[in-house]
């Protein structure tokens, strides 16, 4: 018997098929042990020695494993053919080794396979290999450096930025990016240019476009005509001009097809056409990798999806022109086969490019087996790679100069004609912002010494854009372009921004929030070594040169413990009040800009004495007063509106009839709300929350006052004679009855639902609360335990149910197609994060003051009482 560890179940199930009933294929549900988040965990005082824990579910597995070994002559460790799977192998075969008897002559054999096809399989069984240490080394050392570099910098972001969650290797980089573009936008100033257009005719009246190129015997550039004075002069020139056709240029150009899909162009593209996050991409392309039944056999449908190489195998590329021919014509299949080399910095090699398993499998013959989003993917991966082996697209460029008499004013038509549309038949790369692209403007037959007419002058005004910020796709892009990361950390690095809320994404675009800005800032000011981008690619080529054998991996980690580790000590006696003030400095232009009055951009607009400054607090940074308590002016960080001096973007709505106070439309901490006039002393002014469905800047008097007699009675309740409300709460508009509470879809309702409806849905919220929720999915029973695992619907969300343990369904993923290995994962990451969270100290009780002992009273001598006889 022979057993053989994978990382699914999935693949486990799938490969036992292939390989018969001699072996026993087993999953180890990804990693098998990790550090610990705790102090310790990597002890550079002791050779950089590593304390992994082993959680309960991998326990169990890890026994599984064991069992199954004792009674085999062989194991094959058949992880993942990348990093993260050689370190899973090594982690697997460490847990045995230490468990006594069970690798007893028991021969260990590593194999990898890029598809999961039988061929495939049977071919990587014939050719094993031991655990490539150095790429495990490479691993130890990647995640001993993401250690050191998270416990120790994200404790200092606690204690001297409050509010701030965490920072990372290639995180904080990546923030810093994000960052800087957006200080780009503000700072950028926009310029005004002109340009001119000219329609011109032939003798043969065909019409063309040109530009103006030449203005009083100079080339113009971007520049040029600034003003529309200037450009006016511009055209007077061209009007009082008779213009003939001076040269005609005429070049044949080709167009090349992309090589196909890496990690990172596959995520660019997903993102460009699919509109998928980096996260979504990648959790597709494991199901496709995995493989769906077809013909009673499960077939992987992709090659493995964490790669560098843009390289693909000899029958990939016959299989690809055989489906050229077939599909498309010969005339598509070049002449020679295309070979590609990586342009990415610091790329590894070591595996194909991500590519169909079997050419001849075109989309259409597997839709009806995929869901929506794997269709697309795999439709995605098929194009490119078809594509990468198809002829050029052919192109005929042609320039022509039209000179005035006198030689000083020149126009200038472009033109290019597609002659043979090559592998533009199929597939077209997308594109982002900085990329442009020549439009096919054709163009009619032009004759040099030709005289033409002009037919209309049309000067273009013209202002300079800003650059624009990240997307998903243009982010991975120049992280790949600066060697910061690997396309398999891009989708998680790009998904703790986002949970830490250092980002928010706007139009699919990357936008900082504040405390995103803080930290990126912080970090430069105090370690901005390790957010350099040079400093991270070059750390990223030393941790290459470890997995290829060239350095030893604990030297790459003394080397950069020496001076991070003297960099964390030198912030342990800055105060808080000093980072402020540093941030204050640093962050001058984005939160106190230059006022056009030329005062002083810091004064307090509600005081005039105090000097504003950044502030925190558990919920974020903001902008507050030197002068508080006196003074409790506030405003956000990115509120730098001077003539506000209650610093809440006050807007006035009105007068309040009844109690003839103002009554304003506010942004406070926690959102939009409305007021009824201002505190007094101690008494806060009556304050209503603006809810969400609501813009803050459609509500005027009348609405706003609305808000503000909250809660509304809506009636008694027909049983028991109750009074039914309707409210704004924390979670958003609702009604209540004795403790009952229905949420209100639409903010209108809370002040026009009427009696009859509001029964109803009580009544429905009733039933909820007191039945058990039923699944909106069974998905079958736990591998581990055998437990039930479902689907439900929840207040916040749909999620995965096993146990006791709940785990949120991500939002892009629809809950009704998610499998069971996706909510085992699911549940497994959710009880990893409740592990990990430092247990809650017990509050001691204060002990109740003694309360003084009263005075003895003095006994009062004792009065018998007597009753008189009659």
């Amino acid at each position: 018997m022979k057993t053989v560890v994978v990382e699914s179940p999935a693949k486990a199930k799938t490969i036992n098929k292939y390989l018969g009933k001699d072996y026993i294929v087993l999953a180890s549900f990804g990693h098998v042990r990790d550090l610990p988040s705790k102090n310790g965990s990597v002890d550079p005082d002791a050779d950089f020695s590593m304390v992994w824990e082993v959680d309960s579910d991998s326990k169990k597995r890890i026994k599984d494993i064991a069992d199954a070994t004792r009674d085999s002559d062989e194991l094959i460790l058949a992880t993942d053919p990348d990093r993260e799977g050689e370190a899973i192998s090594w982690h697997v075969l460490e847990l045995l080794k230490a468990k006594r008897g069970v690798m007893k002559n028991v021969a260990v054999k590593r194999v990898v396979f890029n598809e999961i096809t039988k061929s495939a399989i049977l071919k990587a069984m014939d050719a094993p290999r031991d655990i490539d240490e150095p790429l495990v080394d490479a691993y130890l050392a990647r995640r001993a450096l993401d250690y050191l570099v998270g416990f120790n910098l994200s404790p200092v972001l606690w204690r001297k930025l409050p509010g701030s969650r965490s920072a990372g290797r290639v995180q904080s980089v990546s923030l810093r990016l994000i960052c800087d573009r957006e200080l780009e936008i503000e700072q950028f100033i926009s310029e005004e240019y002109w340009s001119i257009d000219v329609q011109l005719s032939t003798p043969a009246k065909d019409i063309f476009s040109t530009q103006l190129y030449l203005l009083n015997g100079e080339k113009t550039k971007k520049f040029t005509l600034t003003t529309q004075q200037q450009a006016a002069a511009a055209v007077d020139a061209i009007n009082n001009s008779q213009f003939t056709i001076s040269t005609v240029d005429s070049k044949p150009a080709n167009r090349y097809p992309s090589a196909p899909f890496i990690t990172s162009t596959l995520q660019q593209e997903a993102a460009r056409k699919l509109g998928f996050n980096a996260q979504r991409t990648m959790r597709c392309a494991q199901k496709l990798y995995e493989g769906i039944d077809i013909g009673g056999e499960t077939v992987g449908l992709i090659t493995y999806m964490r790669t560098d190489g843009v390289t693909i195998a000899q029958e990939a590329i016959e299989g690809c022109r055989n489906v050229i021919a077939s599909e498309y014509g010969q005339n598509y299949v070049p002449a020679k086969q295309r070979h590609y080399k990586t342009k990415a910095k610091n790329a590894q090699e070591g595996h194909e490019a991500v590519r169909p398993t079997d050419m001849k499998r075109l989309p259409k013959h597997v839709a009806a087996r995929l869901d929506d989003d794997q269709k697309r993917l795999y439709e995605l991966i098929w194009k490119r790679t078809v594509a990468s082996q198809m002829a050029e697209a052919k192109f005929e460029r042609t320039t022509a100069d039209i000179l005035s008499q006198d030689g000083k004013t020149g126009l200038r038509a472009t033109g290019s004609v597609q002659i043979f549309d090559g592998f533009l038949k199929l597939y077209q790369e997308g594109r982002d912002d900085s990329d442009t692209d020549d439009s096919d403007n054709r163009l009619p037959k032009l004759i040099e010494g030709e005289n033409v007419e002009q037919n209309k002058v049309t000067p273009n005004q013209h202002f300079t854009a800003p650059p624009p910020r990240f997307t998903e796709a243009s982010l991975v892009k120049k992280m790949e372009e600066l060697g910061i990361g690997r396309p398999s950390t891009y989708a998680s690095v790009l998904t703790v921004l986002r949970d830490r809320n250092y980002v928010v994404m706007d139009k699919n675009r990357f936008i900082p929030e504040d405390k995103g800005r803080l930290v990126t800032s912080f970090l430069q000011i105090y370690f901005s070594k390790y957010v350099e981008f040079d400093f991270t690619a070059n750390l990223e080529g030393l941790l290459d040169k470890v997995s290829n054998g060239e350095i030893p991996w604990k030297k790459v980690l003394a080397d950069f413990w020496g001076e991070f580790h003297e960099a964390i000590n030198d912030t342990k006696d800055l105060r808080v009040s000093e980072v402020l003030e540093n941030l204050n400095q640093v962050l001058a232009p984005f939160i106190f800009p230059e006022k056009e009055d030329g005062s002083k951009p810091r004064a307090c607009p509600k005081c005039k004495t105090g000097t504003l400054s950044l502030k925190t607090s558990r919920y974020g940074a903001f902008i507050g007063c030197s002068d508080y308590p006196e003074c409790n002016y506030t405003r956000k960080m990115n509120n730098s509106n001077g003539d506000d001096p209650e610093g809440d973007g006050t807007r006035l709505l009105g007068i309040d009839p009844a109690t003839e106070m103002e009554v304003t439309a506010r942004s406070g901490r926690f959102g939009p709300y409305v007021q009824l006039g201002e505190p007094v002393e101690k008494e806060k002014p009556k304050r209503s929350s603006i809810p969400k469905g609501m813009p803050p800047e459609s509500v005027d008097l009348a609405k706003a006052l609305q808000l503000l007699s909250l809660p509304r009675t809506v009636g008694d309740h027909p049983e028991d004679g109750k009074i039914i409300k309707t409210a704004i709460g924390r979670f958003g508009p609702y009604v209540s009855h004795a403790g009952i509470f229905a949420s209100l879809k639409d903010p209108e309702d809370v002040f026009n639902l009427g009696l009859n409806h509001a029964v109803e849905l009580l009544a429905e919220a009733k039933k909820k609360k007191g039945a058990a929720a039923v699944p909106i999915k069974e998905l079958g029973n736990h591998p581990v335990d055998g437990e039930p695992i479902n689907v439900f619907e929840g207040r916040y969300g749909p999620y995965v149910k096993h146990k006791k343990t709940n785990a949120t369904i991500p939002k892009e993923k629809d809950p009704k197609s998610v499998t069971l290995e996706e909510a085992v994962e699911l549940i497994k990451a959710r009880e990893a994060k409740g592990k990990n969270k430092p247990a809650k100290k017990p509050v001691k009780k204060k002990a109740a003051p003694k309360k003084k002992a009263a005075p003895k009273k003095k006994k009062k001598a004792a009065v018998k009482k007597t009753v008189a006889k009659s």
